[in-house]
């Protein structure tokens, strides 16, 4: 025997129906929310401008300064004197100071007037008579002469300094000196990498002998002269 199932108690029935009014429901809920339009208040506003208040501005108040007035001129004095030149002025007679045919026209005699003597430094390398060094008095070509001698002396009074090969300091000092009007050397100069090489380099130069000066239009002249000497250790 089959059992029997009340229409009334079967759950599925009408089921599609109440599935397309929810789902329409649902979709016109979502239409209106899309649709749904809010406006915003709308004030009055007075946008005018009142141009009154706007030059109605104070003005501050400012203090004048007032300036005081110049003096019065002084009074004229009421009675004027004459006064009577009492004393006679002596015109003064200037003289003519050209000559006439008639005076005679001494003769003066010749002034010598001195030449001023400058001391001035002209350049070994363009002096006219360069310095003789001792030994060259003979020699046709003075300047070469000279330029060898002092490579000479250099040689011959060259110590390198201890403390300077203890540090393995090397280079190439440039020495400046001036020989004066009487031969003698002054005024030496040196520039190098170390004041140990700087003091041989002046030691020697100090050593050189007083030499004939050099001259320019036959006069005495200081000449300034610059020579390397190269420190290298082997």
């Amino acid at each position: 025997m089959e059992p029997k199932k009340n229409p009334k108690a079967d759950l599925t029935k009408n089921s599609s129906l109440y599935f397309v009014v929810g789902l329409f429901a649902v979709m016109l809920l979502t239409y209106i929310a899309f649709e749904w339009k809010t406006y915003d208040e709308v004030n009055n506003y007075d946008i005018s401008m009142n141009v009154d208040d706007l030059l109605d501005e104070e003005v501050p108040m400012t203090e004048q300064i007032k300036t005081p007035p110049p003096p019065p001129p002084p009074a004229a004095p009421e009675i004027i004197e004459v006064v009577e030149d009492e004393e006679e002025v002596e015109e003064t007679v200037i003289e003519s100071t050209e000559t006439s045919q008639e005076e005679e026209i001494i003769e003066v005699e010749d002034v010598v007037v001195e030449e001023e003597v400058e001391d001035v430094d002209v350049p070994f390398a363009v002096i006219e008579d360069v310095p003789v060094f001792p030994g060259c008095e003979n020699e046709s070509d003075k300047r070469a002469c000279f330029n060898s001698m002092i490579q000479k002396h250099i040689s011959k009074n060259f110590r390198y300094p201890e403390i300077a090969q203890e540090m393995g300091i090397q280079g190439r000092v440039s020495v400046m000196f001036v020989i004066q009007k009487d031969g003698s050397i002054g005024n030496i100069r040196m520039r190098g990498p170390d004041k140990n090489l700087e003091a041989e380099a002046a030691r020697i130069i100090g050593k050189l002998p007083k030499m004939t000066p050099g001259k320019q239009r036959g006069r005495a002249v200081r000449v300034p002269f610059s020579i390397p000497i190269n420190f290298k250790l082997q």
